[in-house]
């Protein structure tokens, strides 16, 4: 069921319609600049690896992608969207993560939480297994999640430098 879509019912629907492109050819290591267009310049991204600051940050953490992994791409998903506020709405994407690492094929379940306002990505969250990244608020040990906070944001830094501070190819 490759690339298969539940559409969102609600009037909002709209803005996910026209963010998930987008957000398929940036999981699918075939992004341009403007696939970043979404987001807002202002916005976060965050995974279990990673925490980026700007759209700077963003790219970067995604331009990566083709070089770590053979293969990457979105393969299966389901789209909710909630208008949470006037101008503001949130996108959960309940899907299967696809990427080949050396040969290797690996499959990964994830919820993706967009939260948009004006029309454009402020937030942007990628729960691996749909459980969220250790952080202060997740684990037992406040200190072993402000550590996991630290070394996400030092892999994005020293992702950020290797790709050019986040220029486009």
């Amino acid at each position: 069921m490759e690339g298969s879509e539940k559409k969102a019912t609600s009037p909002a629907a709209a803005v996910s319609q026209r963010i998930m492109p987008h957000l398929l050819n940036i999981y699918g290591s075939c992004a341009t600049a403007r696939d970043f267009e979404i987001y807002a310049p202002h916005a976060t991204f965050e995974d279990p690896l990673m925490r980026a600051h700007g759209v700077k940050q963003i790219k970067s953490a995604f331009y990566t992608l083709p070089k770590v992994f053979g293969e990457s791409k979105i393969v299966e998903y389901t789209v909710t969207e909630t208008e949470t506020a006037p101008g503001k709405t949130e996108i959960l994407i309940d899907n299967k993560q696809h990427y080949k690492i050396l040969g290797r094929a690996i499959d990964l379940t994830s919820l993706i939480t967009l939260n948009v306002e004006d029309g454009r990505v402020v937030k942007h969250q990628d729960w691996w297994d749909k459980k969220p990244p250790r952080s202060r608020e997740t684990v037992s040990f406040p200190v072993v999640g402000r550590l996991a906070e630290v070394s996400r944001r030092g892999t994005m830094l020293l992702t950020h430098t290797l790709m050019g501070c986040g220029k486009d190819p």
